[in-house]
């Protein structure tokens, strides 16, 4: 019996899971992309959607970009997450640094279907297709 003072030990609290891209993602706030995609590497981690979506991003926005390489990615991320939101408009946004409005317009009705209501992913990739329609077809990155 338990004294009346006394109350039973709880549980211990379930720690928090470790965000294995944290690292990567503060390279990638940082704009330091060439640490960004090493640490990416070193995490190595092609069956997460986040990783692929990160990758994709670090590879798209490097000083010298490989478009292919971001593509290889963000099309993994989407096929792990078809609705991952991320990898949509920064899918779109490479289809417009690559010229292909179409694919853009594409991820954007993609990006349409997978918010429920309005979401920032979507406003941020059709201020992007705006943009790049008033320039004359010419990609204009926002940021």
């Amino acid at each position: 019996a338990w004294a009346a003072d006394m109350t039973p030990m709880s549980a211990p609290e379930a720690e928090a899971p470790v965000d294995k891209l944290a690292a990567a993602r503060r390279h990638i706030k940082a704009k330091k992309w060439p640490d960004s995609i090493a640490e990416l590497k070193r995490v190595n981690d092609g069956g997460n959607a986040d990783w692929n979506n990160l990758m994709g991003y670090s590879l798209r926005k490097q000083a010298s970009p490989d478009l292919a390489g971001a593509e290889r990615h963000y099309d993994a991320a989407l096929r792990i997450a078809p609705t991952h939101r991320g990898a949509l408009e920064y899918a779109g946004e490479l289809m417009l640094m690559k010229g292909d409005l179409a694919k853009a317009e594409q991820r954007l009705a993609e990006l349409s279907r997978a918010c429920a209501s309005s979401c920032g992913e979507y406003a941020d990739l059709k201020g992007a297709v705006v943009r790049y329609k008033a320039a004359g077809n010419k990609y204009l990155p926002s940021h």
